[in-house]
């Protein structure tokens, strides 16, 4: 039947006859289907080949991933944009510090935009893109068309120029699609990692197929680390003729002999003891399985240890020592039904590690030996299965922050903690560019405040329409971006008042932790460039046309934008601090102290040029018509290759 994207609608047209006999075709033969730019068609060459029992020569056989589009998709990875990113300091929270970024727009054009200043910089890539459920949207990026044209084609008519467009299963290119869209964002995401990084990718059962092979493309196969199956609904969905309970995470590495997974924390592991060295739990050292381990099958497990029952620690706790003394008590382990029983450790060992032993008194009055075990930790495994991480916790999270179905399964925050646990180290960057509701920030600062660390964190999420009639736009909320930076605001200000909190509790607060917590985030937002198209195509105007444009810098720009795009084209990681000073009574920013300075104040001239090279800055950046005139433009040039020699000077 021909194909009716609304079922309640009549399609008012005759019977497709070819695509009746494809789907026929497809029941015998479902390898010989396949996707084309058209839609469904067969594949003749491989037809014929299930029909003769000789070898057809057809196409050169390869192994690779072709789908139709995907030479398209490799070139929309490699066109350069113009496009740039706006500082949002309304939105922002503690903008000028803060070393997190939160960016709105096309992930696709932002990543673009990422590539000088983030190459080779980030530790950790999370995303979570769309499953190609049949019923979520997919990314089209056809950037051949006039933006007009695109929203009539489409249908998005939104002043944010989404490109999102539904991708129903009924649709000819159903993966071909998806295809297209992932593709070209993996490529430049591989770029940004660095040597020993990695990237966790959650998808289903749709894709998890295609997504394994263009991964193995794009990082090369090599570099597959692993997929970890994660137990999402415990009690099941309706799934064809199974109960779905799960999704997976495909772990890849960009270079896999140099990437190192971290062990990760047993949840549960909280302290029931402390001393000088900090907190510990117990583990009792005597072997409970006796029937296997017993005293005649491992003797050289059974020995005594000596304990010194006169002077307990803090714990009421004795020391232990493997070596008799005067005064300590002697102590085996204890028989169990008869049979002699046997220690964990061997004697070797038990001596290296004596300073983690300790002993009490039992209930029943005997002498019990223990290991006391600072941190539970362990290897990361290829199923995750915990309580903490099925999709109810993270919207429950969500709505503790922001109420009631404000968003549909937001990642919970303890799956993306191991994550990170896994595969960062207390000072990455952490990239998440399908970010949502913001978990992926979320778990970073958690973390942060509860370990000292300094991980940072990079948003990026395209500002798509919310639905007039969900919860989440009556509570206010108009795009998904908005949903992320308020859950941000807010967990940001609950972590920092209950570190405040804690200091005011604890006589041994770690003051620093407080003082390096970074819990504001900059917001940048896609636009199209701050300069004016005869900027980037000159040979387009004639002379009479160059005389409209006095300024190449588009009027409604501030110098917040332009710097944002100087630090963009210069390659300098938008996350550095930002001063602002006064020089000669001119407003210049100052970035990661002399690492850039710029003023895009008018009026420049020769007194501004002999006080800024004061501060040797390695790159200093004018308006071209911020200058007094041509000859101080040139005044200032030399003065600062004779002031400081080191200074590159720039225009825009």
């Amino acid at each position: 039947m021909s194909e009716n994207t609304h079922p309640d609608r009549l399609d008012m047209a005759s019977t497709d006859l070819v695509q009746h006999n494809i789907e026929a075709l497809a029941v015998l033969f479902p390898n010989c289907v396949t996707e084309t730019a058209d839609g469904k068609a067969v594949d003749f060459d491989l037809l014929k080949q299930e029909l003769n029992h000789q070898i057809i020569e057809g196409n050169k056989e390869r192994y690779r991933l072709e789908w139709p589009g995907k030479r398209e998709a490799i070139v929309t990875a490699n066109l350069p944009t113009t496009k740039t990113l706006r500082p949002v300091r309304e939105d922002s929270v503690d903008f000028d510090n803060t070393e997190n970024l939160y960016i709105e727009g096309d992930n696709l054009e932002v990543l673009k935009l990422l590539q000088e200043s983030y190459f080779g910089k980030i530790k950790l890539i999370y995303i979570d893109p769309p499953y190609n459920t049949g019923k979520d949207f997919v990314y089209k990026d056809n950037f051949a068309q006039d933006i007009n044209e695109f929203k009539i084609d489409t249908g998005l008519l939104d002043a944010q120029n989404q490109r999102l467009v539904a991708n129903p299963e009924t649709s000819g290119r159903y993966h071909s699609d998806w295809l297209s869209m992932i593709y070209p964002r993996l490529k430049l995401s591989r770029n940004l990692l660095t040597d020993d990084g990695l990237i966790f990718i959650s998808i289903d059962d749709n894709e998890v197929h295609n997504l394994r092979k263009i991964c193995d493309e794009i990082f090369g196969p090599d570099n597959f680390v692993g997929i970890v199956t994660v137990i999402v609904k415990p009690e099941g969905r309706r799934y064809g003729h199974i109960a779905k309970t799960h999704e997976y995470i495909l772990v890849i590495a960009k270079d896999s002999n140099e990437c190192v997974l971290n062990e990760i924390t047993v949840l549960g592991s909280d302290y029931q003891f402390y001393d000088q060295q900090g907190g510990f739990n117990v583990k009792g050292l005597r072997n409970r399985n006796v029937q296997a381990f017993n005293s005649l099958n491992r003797p050289n497990l059974r020995y005594p240890f000596y304990i010194d029952v006169a002077n307990p620690d803090e714990n009421g706790m004795f020391p232990v020592s493997t070596i008799e003394r005067e005064g300590f008590i002697k102590v085996y382990p204890s028989e169990v039904n008869g049979l002699k029983s046997v220690w964990r450790w061997g004697h070797e060992k038990a001596e290296l590690e004596k300073s983690k032993l300790a002993a009490y008194y039992g209930n029943d009055g005997e002498i019990r030996i223990f290991q006391k075990e600072r941190k539970l930790t362990q290897m990361a495994k290829s199923v995750w299965n915990d309580k903490e991480i099925i999709s109810n916790k993270g919207t429950a999270e969500l709505q503790n922050l922001l109420g009631k179905g404000v968003f549909d399964f937001p990642k919970p925050i303890n799956l993306l903690r191991k994550i990170i646990e896994i595969a960062a180290s207390e000072d990455s960057i952490i990239l998440d560019f399908f970010s949502g509701a913001g978990s992926t920030a979320h778990a970073a600062m958690q973390l942060n405040s509860e370990d000292g660390g300094t991980r940072k964190f990079i948003m990026v999420q395209l500002p798509e329409i919310i639905n007039k009639e969900s919860e989440a736009f009556k509570a206010g909320y108009r795009n998904i971006c908005e949903i992320g930076k308020e859950r941000i605001r807010r967990v940001g200000e609950r972590i920092k008042g209950d570190l405040i909190l804690k200091k005011a509790s604890e006589l041994d607060f770690n003051h620093e932790r407080l003082a390096n917590l970074d819990t504001g985030f900059r917001v940048y937002r896609l636009d199209e460039s701050n300069m004016q198209d005869i900027y980037y195509r000159p040979q387009d105007y004639n002379q009479e046309q160059l005389e409209i444009f006095a300024d190449n810098i588009k009027p409604d720009r501030t110098s917040d934008d332009l710097l944002a795009q100087v630090m963009i084209d210069w390659g300098l990681p938008l996350s550095y601090k930002i001063d602002q000073l006064s020089v000669s009574g001119k407003q210049v920013f100052q970035v990661a102290q002399n690492s850039l300075m710029a003023c895009f104040d008018n009026t420049i001239d020769e007194m501004f040029a002999k006080e800024v090279a004061v501060y040797k800055p390695m790159r200093i950046v004018f308006r071209d018509k911020g200058f007094k005139n041509d000859t101080a433009k040139e005044n200032v040039r030399q003065l600062l290759k004779q002031l400081s020699p080191e200074t590159e000077m720039r225009v825009i």
